[in-house]
C-alpha cells in the first residue's frame, strides 16, 4: 500500500446530510417539517454540547429520516456524502444506513439499498479518486426481528462490489447484543461479513458477544478500557476498533475528550482506528477527528499514520480491479 491513505470506517448516511439538502427535500416533498427555516434545520441535526447520552444523541436523526422515504431522496444524499468525503481528500470509505428505517413511504429494504448504491455509484463516476462501499446496518430493537432478517436478506442480495458487510446499530443500554443471536445465525449462515456496534453505551459484555458472532470490527468498543482479559482478545485476534472520539464525547461515553480512552487502547497495542460517525450531528470530519488526535490526545503524525494502516487491513472492500 502507499502510505497516504485517508480512509474512514464507521460514518453513518442519516447522520451526515448536508441540512440544506433535508430542507430543500422536504419542500419538494411537501412534508412539514417540525422546524420552519434552514437554521433551525441545521439546530435540530447537529448534537447540543451538553448532549447527555446516546438516546439523546440519536434523537438528532428523526428530522433527517422524515425525507429519506424516497428513491430520489436516498440516491441523493449517498451522491453527496461521497461528494463530501472525496472533496475532503478521503480514497476509501464505507458509509453505513440502516434500510428499515425508509420503509415508512412504502419502500421496501432492497429499493431502497438499490437506491443508496445508485447515489454511491454515481459519486465514485464522478470522483475516481475515492472508493466507497455501504454496510447495512440492523437495528437495536423489541419488536422488529423481520425488518432485521430483511435487512439480512438485502445484504446477501447485493452482496459485492458496493454492499459489502451488516451491522446492528441504535440504542445498546436498552437492547443487548445477546437479543440478536438469530440475526447474526443468519449473517454466518449466509457468510456476511460483519461490524457490529458494541462497547459504547454498554459495557464490555457487549463485546464479548459480538466477539462471539465472529465478529473482527467493532464499532466504537471504548468500554474495553475497563477489561484487561478483553484488550488481549481483541489483540491476540486482530480486531479492529472504528472509534469516534468527538461522537463519544457527545453520548457521554468519555466525560471529557482528554479522557477519552482511545489513547490507552492504541498505547496497548488494540487497532483502533479515527472515524467521524456522523458528520452532521457531531460537526465533524475526518480531518478535524485526525486534528483532534494530534491536539488533544498527543497522537504523532507516525501513530495516525499507524491507525489509517489499521483502517486500510481492516476495509471490506479489496482494491478495484
Amino acid at each position: 500500500m502507499g502510505n497516504r491513505h485517508l480512509c474512514e470506517l464507521h460514518l453513518h448516511l442519516d447522520g451526515s446530510l448536508r441540512p440544506e439538502s433535508v430542507w430543500e427535500m422536504a419542500q419538494e416533498q411537501g412534508i412539514i417539517l417540525p422546524v420552519s427555516s434552514l437554521e433551525e434545520v441545521k439546530l435540530q441535526m447537529k448534537v447540543p454540547e451538553d448532549c447527555q447520552t446516546l438516546e439523546e444523541y440519536l434523537e438528532r436523526f428523526e428530522l433527517p429520516l422524515m425525507v429519506l422515504q424516497t428513491e430520489e431522496a436516498l440516491e441523493r444524499v449517498a451522491f453527496e456524502l461521497v461528494e463530501d468525503l472525496a472533496r475532503e481528500g478521503l480514497d476509501y470509505a464505507e458509509i453505513r444506513f440502516a434500510p428499515q428505517l425508509s420503509v415508512v413511504g412504502g419502500l421496501n429494504q432492497n429499493q431502497v439499498t438499490e437506491a443508496a448504491i445508485r447515489g454511491i455509484k454515481r459519486g465514485m463516476e464522478q470522483y475516481p479518486s475515492i472508493q466507497v462501499g455501504l454496510i447495512l446496518c440492523c437495528m437495536r430493537g423489541d419488536k422488529n426481528e423481520e425488518l432485521n432478517l430483511q435487512t439480512i436478506e438485502a445484504a446477501r442480495t447485493y452482496l459485492g462490489d458496493i454492499v459489502c458487510a451488516i451491522d446492528i446499530a441504535g440504542a445498546e443500554g436498552l437492547y443487548p447484543t445477546e437479543w440478536f443471536q438469530r440475526v447474526f445465525d443468519k449473517a454466518n449462515e449466509y457468510q456476511l461479513p460483519l461490524t457490529i456496534h458494541a462497547g459504547e453505551a454498554a459495557g464490555p459484555e457487549s463485546m464479548w458477544t459480538a466477539l462471539s458472532y465472529g465478529t473482527k470490527r467493532i464499532g466504537h468498543g471504548v468500554h474495553a478500557i475497563e477489561d484487561p482479559e478483553l484488550i488481549q482478545k481483541l489483540i491476540d485476534e486482530n480486531v479492529t476498533l472504528e472509534v469516534c472520539v468527538t461522537s463519544n464525547f457527545h453520548t457521554k461515553v468519555a466525560a471529557s475528550i482528554a479522557e477519552h480512552p482511545i489513547r490507552q487502547l492504541f498505547d496497548a497495542g488494540v487497532h483502533v482506528t479515527v472515524n467521524s460517525d456522523n458528520r452532521t450531528a457531531s460537526n465533524t470530519t475526518l480531518k478535524k477527528e485526525i486534528q483532534i488526535l494530534k491536539d488533544q490526545l498527543h497522537f504523532t503524525d507516525e501513530e495516525i499514520k499507524k491507525m489509517q494502516e489499521y483502517a486500510w487491513e481492516a476495509k471490506f472492500l479489496k482494491e478495484r480491479k
